[in-house]
């Protein structure tokens, strides 16, 4: 009887830290996804559920063995009004269920305390392995691109370029246009600049109608004598 109430609480202990699927739907979810590690129905579940319960196990590759509870009373011990069966999802958990279930009916476990034994063994096995590092990757036997070949080389960034042709230095154009004429600083050479104003030369050869140049940017006029602006 304290074998049955000890596996009662390692259920209890199993659900309330996350390690307990219960229901149909949460079981098969958990085989399906492959985390179940042990499968339990109760002793009056239907005909159907005890398929299900085969198929999933099958299908998620872990031990299915019968509790000797009702739904009733499997149920009210989770927490729930019934509860026809039940997946452990931790290997540990799992491992001590099946010894108390085997000091219950022998004969209903069979080997199953033996092969659970075995796959927790083998997993402290996995879980204390070293880790084999992978190979370092050999860089010279890789084939490089255009762009590696020029970053190892010491060639930098390769430029980039217009659609139209032009290229660009450090984002900015190099000074052709595509009529050919070059820029100064930003502006068309066909007209100079001196601190931002014209220097007097205008596109029809720098001079006004009274053929006097330009000076700032503004043109000569005569003062009231005859001499200045």
């Amino acid at each position: 009887m304290n074998d049955g109430k000890n596996v009662l609480s390692l259920l209890g202990l199993a659900l309330r830290g996350g390690r307990l699927a219960v229901g149909d739907e949460a079981a098969a979810q958990s085989a399906q996804g492959g985390t179940a590690r042990l499968l339990l129905t109760a002793s009056d579940a239907g005909e159907k559920t005890l398929r299900r319960a085969r198929f999933l196990s099958d299908e998620g590759h872990c031990m299915l063995l019968p509790l000797p509870f009702a739904k009733t009373e499997l149920g009210s011990a989770l927490g729930r009004g019934t509860a026809a069966i039940v997946a452990v999802t931790d290997l540990g958990l799992a491992a001590a269920v099946t010894e108390k279930l085997a000091l219950l009916d022998p004969e209903a476990c069979g080997d199953a305390p033996e092969r659970m034994r075995l796959k927790l063994r083998r997993a402290k096995e996995r879980k204390e392995a070293p880790r084999k590092r992978p190979p370092p990757k050999d860089h010279a036997s890789q084939p490089e691109d255009g762009s590696q070949r020029e970053r190892r080389a010491g060639y930098g960034k390769p430029r980039s370029a217009k659609p139209d042709g032009r290229k660009f230095q450090d984002g900015k154009p190099d000074g052709r246009r595509p009529d050919g004429r070059k820029f100064q600083g930003g502006k068309p050479d066909g007209k100079k600049f001196q601190g931002g104003k014209p220097d007097g030369r205008r596109p029809d050869g720098g001079k006004s109608k009274s053929g006097r140049r330009f000076q700032s940017g503004k043109p000569w006029r005569p003062g009231p004598k005859g001499g200045g602006r």
